[in-house]
């Protein structure tokens, strides 16, 4: 696909998606291992976990969880804190963010805008 047709395809992908959930997926859910974290603390959100078991609640390998709860962590989605010489994460108390989240993956049920965020994730995952 050439630079323009993609150009043009980005720009209609975008044009319908709210801007508050378009930043969300480009600086904070921007791979699909960030959007199955952000699922599972928006469905627990009083969980308080180590990585270890946060990467076996979502199927995922806990050496390549690690990073991705980091930057979570510092985008604000999640925090992280040394607890008995263990990094245990917990979801944000930021009532605004969450409700961010929440409304995305709300969104993510319909499927139309399910594939634009998909596009957007890997397009992002270009750079």
């Amino acid at each position: 696909m050439g630079d323009e047709t993609r150009d043009d395809m980005a720009v209609q992908l975008m044009n319908d998606i709210d801007p508050r959930l378009l930043e969300l997926i480009r600086t904070k859910v921007n791979s699909f291992i960030k959007w199955d974290i952000v699922r599972f603390f928006h469905e627990n959100p009083h969980t308080t976990d180590t990585a270890e078991n946060i990467a076996r609640y979502t199927g995922r390998d806990a050496f390549i969880i690690e990073p991705e709860l980091q930057s979570l962590a510092k985008s604000g989605v999640i925090e992280a804190t040394s607890l008995n010489d263990l990094m245990v994460y917990t979801y944000s108390n930021n009532s605004e963010l969450r409700y961010l989240v929440g409304a995305f993956l709300t969104a993510c049920e319909d499927r139309q805008f399910r594939v634009k965020a998909l596009y957007h994730v890997i397009r992002g995952m270009d750079k």
